[in-house]
């Protein structure tokens, strides 16, 4: 047996799409050296987050143990932070030095949300993303702590009202357009913000933030924020690394071509929050990551063996489910707002079944 014949296939971030194409990879590729790359030795469901804040999921809920998921796929396991990636010498370079060789690679590390341009950010808020950073914050500070939400974005909604539903005191979200969940149809945004009215969390929209401090926000025209927990969930952001070596869209994130592939990198994919789809652009979602994955392990197999490579074509609309809180939710597609109790328990079934797949 050759070298060729056992590739080896680096699954850079165990992302969605990353965990969800292990299976295949293998089934496909039998022989193939597969590592994974993460910075933790667990990988977090986002969909169940917002439950988890709420109290409705223990944190082993939503988590992957990495090591056990290796063992169960025959795959390798590395813990450790992605430094940089030299496309031309297909070389990965991790923070503590390390360096890992590879024939084709999948990059999907997701977003951040971390705000080093608001003074004191960085040292007194804490960034929804990664989540296991949010998740020790969250259990360190007293439930019934005022908080205040950078970004009132869905999600920003969603964990205001988990937030409130587990007892903090008060809850603001802060805005810097003029409406809330802005994504949304008028029809659905209403809904929204009956359940942030019913919920007693004060919106704040058209705000500029000039100063986060260690128990509140200062606005620009000098409103005070009281909160103890200062949460940036304002949009997705790429990691700075990744265009330092590889094309990337004006907003960081890493520029792939209809077959995932990064653009002039045949071996190296990306997908999941990191990767910008330049033929077919569309919001940073799961729901993406999740499609693609059968994409990426066929493509990588493909690649590997000098094969023709699938194309991935992202439906145009697609389920959004919010959690309000409570067991009850919000629901949009196709044009349609539907919310009730039902919702939440459909989605609480999709998300354990979901969770079964990678956890059994």
């Amino acid at each position: 047996m050759t070298a060729a014949d056992r590739p080896r296939i680096l699954l850079l971030g165990a992302g969605h799409a990353n965990l969800l194409a292990v299976r295949a990879l293998r089934k496909g590729a039998p022989q193939a050296r597969i590592t994974v790359i993460d910075a933790a030795a667990q990988a977090n469901y986002s969909g169940m987050f917002p439950g988890h804040v709420a109290g409705h999921y223990a944190l082993d809920d939503m988590r992957i143990d990495l090591p056990r998921f290796a063992d169960r796929h025959r795959v390798a396991f590395v813990q450790g932070r992605i430094a940089a990636i030299d496309p031309l010498a297909r070389q990965v370079s991790l923070q503590d030095g390390t360096t890992l060789a590879y024939d084709v690679a999948v990059l999907d590390v997701g977003s951040h949300s971390a705000m080093p341009e608001i003074p004191g950010f960085a040292e007194h808020g804490i960034p929804i993303k990664p989540l296991d950073g949010f998740a020790a914050r969250l259990e360190a500070t007293d439930a019934t702590a005022r908080a205040a939400i950078i970004g009132g974005g869905v999600a920003g909604a969603e964990i205001a009202l988990a937030l409130r539903h587990r007892g903090a005191r008060k809850v603001t979200v802060i805005e810097a357009g003029p409406v809330v969940a802005a994504a949304l149809r008028p029809r659905s945004r209403r809904h929204l913000m009956a359940a942030l009215g019913r919920a007693d969390i004060r919106v704040v929209t058209d705000a500029r933030i000039v100063r986060v401090q260690r128990d509140a926000v200062v606005l620009g025209d000098g409103t005070r924020i009281a909160s103890w927990l200062t949460i940036g969930i304002a949009g997705a952001r790429a990691h700075g690394w990744m265009a330092r070596t590889l094309p990337v869209d004006p907003a960081g994130f890493v520029r792939v071509t209809p077959t995932l592939q990064v653009e002039g990198h045949p071996t190296l994919f990306a997908a999941g929050d990191c990767a910008a789809m330049m033929h077919a652009p569309r919001p940073k979602a799961g729901v993406f990551a999740v499609r693609q994955a059968p994409v990426i392990a066929a493509n990588v197999v493909a690649a590997a063996s000098g094969r023709p490579l699938r194309r991935y074509q992202p439906q145009d609309d697609y389920l959004k489910i919010i959690s309000l809180g409570g067991r009850t939710a919000l629901a949009e597609w196709r044009g349609l707002t539907l919310h009730g109790a039902w919702l939440w328990r459909w989605k609480d079934r999709i998300d354990r079944r979901f969770m079964a797949s990678l956890q059994g």
